[in-house]
């Protein structure tokens, strides 16, 4: 059989995954499936293990992130429907005062989006930038982009969220370094989007429309809500314990702290404690049956199944991409390894935001580049951590956003926006804050590489 240059490789599965989504509208798992498949056929490698590598490598991946997204899942639904969620937009609220409204809206996105996948938090929030606007007649542009870049920020940059946690798997990042990092990153975007919300909002008077036929829902009392130390909880509750075994597993590793973390700070572990409190919340607060109980985690465990079986195949496509040995290829191009991990930030930001503007997903653009970037990556090839490398992706993967893309259409929606004010004000946001991150990751590469 003819080998082909690891690089013509690289570019045939990426042109499978982005022609079976983008021209055939063929389901992501299935097109990165498809492309792991092609890719390990054309690579280095014994012709009958060709296959049989592929699902190994879906195994492995499922094994490291699968439970993690699962009870991700169960502890959004439940921070949601406990009325957690809207215990947390409420401190906020009260804690900044109605005249900051957008940035408490900004905050509560931002901790929310964590572990709720950005739709729901969006269906959460805009009631309330709807209400805000009823009392103050002003800026409801300004609460409404205040809900989306909030969620937006977090969605791309800290796991529990599927892109970043599998970026932080592809590329051998522990999980709590990729939280650490990519909250550091993101705190500083997220004071730009709060300058960037009212920059548009000066220059465009749109104004609150009617959604349909539907009624705004009636807020529930405050009584009829957890306590903000327990809806807190599921939240804080794993980053503490996952950012704990981190840190102590990198300055003190053979003290007797570090096999405590080591289980306790287990992502997996952490996660499990987290759902177990979300669900107590839940029970307590609205004492479902048994079977109503039941069907509620069946929906949350369907929700996060797909994006399982879609990370677990982009891991697949990663690990195939290595077998072609397209990092060696690399090196052979670039001698100097510095420059080649520059050019690896530069890449992983171009290529994470063209796949976003092509087929519209910003978890499948972030799957696919790391998967890439990691088929690149050789012993000596980064002067700094390769979670740069990630929160570059995940920078990328927010660029470009618009028609194809699902969450530009239920921010106009649910906004009351047209496609027109939609492309004025959401697409824009989302590219400067795009880059905006990605200034801040290259300047913490160079500054504080971590190696």
């Amino acid at each position: 059989m003819i080998e082909l240059h690891p690089l013509l490789i690289l570019a045939i599965g990426l042109l499978t995954v982005i022609g079976m989504i983008l021209a055939l509208r063929i389901n992501a798992f299935i097109a990165l499936l498809s492309a792991a498949l092609v890719v390990s056929l054309l690579a280095p490698g014994e012709w009958a293990s060709k296959v049989a590598r592929v699902a190994e490598a879906f195994g492995s991946t499922a094994g490291g992130i699968g439970i993690v997204i699962a009870l991700a899942a169960v502890i959004g639904l439940c921070l949601l429907g406990s009325g957690a969620a809207d215990r947390i937009v409420r401190w906020f609220l009260s804690l900044l005062g109605e005249k900051r409204g957008h940035a408490a809206l900004l905050s509560s996105g931002f901790v929310l989006s964590v572990p709720v996948f950005f739709d729901t938090v969006f269906y959460l929030l805009v009631p309330l930038a709807r209400s805000m606007y009823g009392r103050t007649g002003r800026d409801y542009l300004k609460y409404l982009l205040a809900v989306a870049g909030g969620a937006a920020i977090t969605h791309n940059l800290v796991p529990p969220t599927p892109g970043p946690l599998i970026m932080a798997d592809t590329l051998g990042v522990e999980v709590g370094v990729m939280i650490l990092v990519g909250a550091v990153v993101a705190i500083p975007v997220a004071i730009v989007c709060l300058f960037l919300i009212g920059w548009f909002n000066q220059r465009l008077d749109i104004p609150m429309r009617s959604i349909g036929d539907q009624d705004e829902p009636e807020p529930l009392p405050d009584d009829a809500l957890p306590g903000l130390g327990v809806s807190l909880l599921p939240i804080i509750l794993p980053v503490v314990l996952i950012a704990s075994n981190t840190i102590v597993q990198t300055t003190a590793p053979d003290g007797a702290l570090a096999s405590w973390t080591a289980v306790l700070g287990n992502p997996n572990l952490a996660l499990l404690f987290a759902a177990a409190i979300s669900m107590v919340v839940y029970v307590r607060q609205r004492t479902p049956s048994k079977s109503e109980f039941g069907l509620l985690m069946e929906k949350a465990l369907m929700s996060g199944g797909l994006i399982i079986l879609i990370t677990a195949a982009g891991g697949a496509f990663g690990a195939m991409l290595r077998a072609a040995e397209i990092g060696t290829s690399l090196e052979n191009m670039f001698g100097d390894s510095e420059a080649t991990g520059m050019l690896l930030l530069f890449l992983g930001f171009g290529v994470s935001s063209l796949l976003k503007i092509a087929q519209g997903s910003s978890t499948v653009a972030m799957i696919t580049t790391s998967a890439m970037l990691a088929s690149l990556l050789t012993s000596g090839t980064l002067s700094f951590h390769p979670v740069y490398l990630a929160t570059a992706i995940g920078s990328g993967a927010m660029v470009g956003s618009w028609m194809n893309d699902s969450g530009f259409w239920i921010f106009a929606k649910m906004g009351g926006l047209t496609e027109a004010e939609s492309l004025k004000t959401w697409t824009p946001l989302l590219a400067l804050l795009g880059v905006a991150a990605f200034v801040v990751t290259l300047l913490m590469a160079l500054v504080l590489p971590l190696t």
